[in-house]
Formats: C-alpha cells, sequence, structure tokens
C-alpha cells in the first residue's frame, strides 16, 4: 500500500506541477498503470524482472514524454534474487526510480488511428547514471488514448551497475527492456 501511495502522489506532483507551468495541454496522455520487464540472457540462465507500475507521460503540443519506475516495484519471481537485485545492485535505497525523458523524433498522427513506428530521443536514467539514448517502438492512437510498446538495450556497466561476482554467469551484462502503456487522454 505505501509504494502505490508513493507512485500516486509521484504522478500527482509532476500533473500538478506541469499544470502550474502550463505544459500539461491539449494532446496530453497520463498513465501509472503501465508494464515494463527486463530480461537478463546468460548462457546458463534466462529470466526477466517485471512490474504492472510504470507511470507515463505523453504531451503532443511540447513534445514531451516520460516514463518513470518505482524500481522497488520490479519482481523476478524469486523473492532472495528481487532482494539482492535492490539491495546490493541497484541500490534502491540510493535510486529508487528509473526514468526515460525524452521527445519524439519521428512523425506520428494522433487522428489516425492505427499502429505507427516511433522514434524517441532522450536521457534514460537508472542508478544515479543519465546517458543519452534513442529508442524504438510503436504508438497506437484511439479517440481518448495512446498505446506505446518500446524496447531497447541496457549495458550494466554503462550505469555503473555491479554484476553477482560468483554468480556473473546468472546476470547477463546486457538486459533488454521492454514497455507496454496505454496512456489516457488528460481532461483540461
Amino acid at each position: 500500500m505505501e509504494k502505490r501511495f508513493r507512485q500516486i502522489l509521484i504522478v500527482t506532483i509532476v500533473a500538478v506541477s506541469l499544470l502550474l507551468s502550463e505544459r500539461i495541454s491539449a494532446q496530453s496522455y497520463m498513465a501509472e498503470d503501465g508494464y515494463v520487464e527486463f530480461i537478463s540472457t546468460a548462457p546458463l540462465l534466462e529470466f526477466k524482472g517485471e512490474s504492472e507500475n510504470l507511470t507515463g507521460l505523453i504531451d503532443l503540443d511540447q513534445n514531451l514524454i516520460d516514463f518513470y519506475i518505482d524500481l522497488n516495484t520490479l519482481k523476478t519471481g524469486i523473492e532472495r534474487r528481487d532482494r539482492d537485485m535492490r539491495n546490493s545492485y541497484l541500490e534502491t535505497d540510493k535510486f529508487p526510480f528509473a526514468e526515460f525523458t525524452g521527445e519524439l523524433t519521428s512523425d506520428f498522427d494522433p487522428t489516425l488511428f492505427e499502429t505507427q513506428q516511433a522514434s524517441v530521443s532522450g536521457t534514460f536514467k537508472i542508478h544515479g547514471v543519465e546517458r543519452d539514448i534513442e529508442v524504438e517502438g510503436t504508438l497506437t492512437p484511439s479517440e481518448n488514448s495512446i498505446s506505446l510498446e518500446a524496447s531497447w538495450v541496457v549495458l550494466l556497466e554503462d550505469y555503473n551497475i555491479d554484476r553477482p561476482g560468483v554468480l556473473f554467469y546468472q546476470l547477463a551484462e546486457e538486459q533488454t527492456v521492454n514497455i507496454s502503456i496505454q496512456l489516457n487522454k488528460t481532461d483540461n
């Protein structure tokens, strides 16, 4: 319950600050229940971590895209691995969130109700490290929402995330991140 309250509070703070700065416009979409997963494919083991607490904002007028996840909500299916991941590697006590902020760099027509390829350029931040990245995905608009799906690769060393020393073969250096979220039009 406390984690959910924290997520709602953060979404509210972001929305209020954007409203006060007049950054949320008539073409803004928000959600707080998207899906994110990371997939680790090592030679002897493949596993994934998942969460259904991805929060996002797309503002087409401002060309602003922002998504974040409370890393404490990621689950791999094994409690000990989850605890080790949070405490020893992601260090969620110091760096509780991962966030991507950027802008759409491809054409997108929100009145064309079909799946469209999308390219986004921005900054991905995790473990206190920010890197500029390009993300490819799809946007599917409808009358009052936009569905987004995207995928990119994260190299752990790029973000100063250590791998387990003894079990290095169980965690790949490259992690594939997939997101899926339906954002609903905001009322202005």
